[in-house]
């Protein structure tokens, strides 16, 4: 009995808009501090269309393409050689004989710098 008195109550006040339905007082606009805002606005795209345009902001970004190229290199020739050592994947060595497995492993890590 309690619980379907609790949930009539809930159903009758879950259609309630609530107070952050309701709109705040509209706040008086101070002329001085929109111009200063607007000059700000200004000044801030300004300086943006500047520094993507440098040359010190291209050239890191070239730099951080290449970076990324070549740390997924690397991660894909981690991975080839760990494959290769369990025998997984599809650097796996497992049908090899253990010396041309041992010198496959060996080319793999010379290719990706590994000692």
């Amino acid at each position: 009995m309690c619980q379907l008195m609790i949930g009539s109550k809930a159903g009758f006040l879950s259609g309630f808009p609530g107070i952050e339905s309701v709109p705040g007082p509209e706040l008086p606009s101070v002329e001085f501090l929109n111009r200063f805002n607007e000059e700000n606005q200004k000044k801030y795209a300004e300086a943006d269309a500047r520094f993507k345009e440098s040359p010190l902001l291209k050239k890191l970004l070239e730099k951080s393409k290449l970076n990324k190229e070549k740390n997924k290199q690397e991660t894909l020739d981690k991975y080839c050689i760990r494959g290769a050592e369990w025998g997984v994947g599809d650097c796996s060595a497992e049908g090899m004989s253990p010396d041309d497995r041992e010198k496959f492993i060996a080319m793999l890590k010379e290719k990706a710098g590994v000692k």
